[in-house]
């Protein structure tokens, strides 16, 4: 396989994202639940996780309220199941919007969150942690000292597996703003200003199926395409699309395509199947995999 390229992607690149991380304390109905226990039984403190598990922190119990890192809330009313709440500079409000969908981040038993659109869940958690099941996507592209095409960046978590195993950069695109939203309150997805990255992250609030166009050939050393379902984004599935992701990639490099397990006898197709044998004519090698499609590019042109 070719060496990385370790120079910049080729081609105009789109405007990155930014906007500030919420740093308050986040609450589902089971630290709600063991904070206020703490309040019955007359401690003077709270002793848990208010980042979804990131961390173990001290929250002190008064009368009107608690403070925690500095800063006074009021106690939680009534929480929902698989529903996570942030401080809204008033009072604890569930982490959802709805702008046409629902869409809402929902705690795990792993920690790391999932999010729905319209109560469907957009990232598996049966088995494992989300993250952790990114970071076994990602170790199949090498992501070490490459750069990076993210495709649908979502929660951030298959940029975050990237960061963490050494990419050289990733450029990252998440076109529902509402989701980026969800990004900032979320202490598991990476923050593109965090110094520790090292300006590493660069996330559009774009459309990939339009901003690819501006990406030159052979411009990156790996791919990552979680696009949503075929039935929300079929344009992520086509021909046409698989063919500007051919033409981004450098020959030899690597990508992964997340396809799900749809069920054959009620959707009539064979989703992953269907995506190899398209991604075989864009110019890919491509192999069922984990829950997708693997594929290396080709270094003899598209058939």
């Amino acid at each position: 396989m070719p060496a990385p390229s370790g120079s910049p992607p080729a081609g105009p690149r789109l405007r990155s994202f930014f906007l500030a991380h919420y740093t308050g304390p986040l609450l589902t109905r089971d630290t709600g639940t063991a904070l206020l226990g703490a309040v019955a039984r007359g401690d003077a403190a709270w002793r848990g996780s208010l980042d979804l598990g990131r961390s173990t922190d001290e929250a002190l119990l008064q009368a009107d309220g608690w403070l925690w890192r500095g800063r006074h809330y009021a106690y939680p009313g009534k929480l929902k199941e698989r529903t996570i709440y942030w401080w809204d500079g008033e009072e604890f409000a569930p982490a959802s919007r709805f702008s046409g969908s629902l869409i809402k981040l929902v705690p795990t038993e792993w920690g790391a969150p999932t999010f729905e659109i319209d109560g469907i869940k957009m990232l598996p958690t049966a088995q494992a942690s989300p993250f952790e099941d990114a970071r076994r996507k990602v170790a199949l592209i090498e992501p070490r000292g490459k750069w990076v095409l993210d495709t649908c960046g979502g929660l951030g978590y298959f940029a975050a597996c990237c960061l963490e195993a050494g990419a050289a950069c990733i450029e990252s695109f998440e076109k529902n703003g509402d989701v980026l939203w969800l990004r900032t309150l979320n202490p598991w997805s990476p923050d593109p200003q965090a110094p520790e990255h090292g300006g590493r992250l660069r996330l559009a609030h774009a459309d990939v199926s339009e901003a690819i166009g501006q990406l030159g050939d052979a411009s990156v050393d790996a791919l990552l395409h979680d696009p949503p379902r075929f039935g929300i984004a079929g344009e992520l599935y086509s021909q046409a699309f698989y063919d500007q992701l051919a033409r981004v990639l450098r020959p030899g490099g690597r990508l992964f395509h997340y396809t799900g397990s749809p069920n054959k006898l009620t959707s009539g197709r064979d989703v992953p199947r269907e995506v190899a044998k398209r991604l075989a004519k864009a110019g890919f090698a491509a192999e069922l995999a984990l829950d997708g499609v693997f594929g290396t590019r080709r270094n003899t042109a598209r058939r």
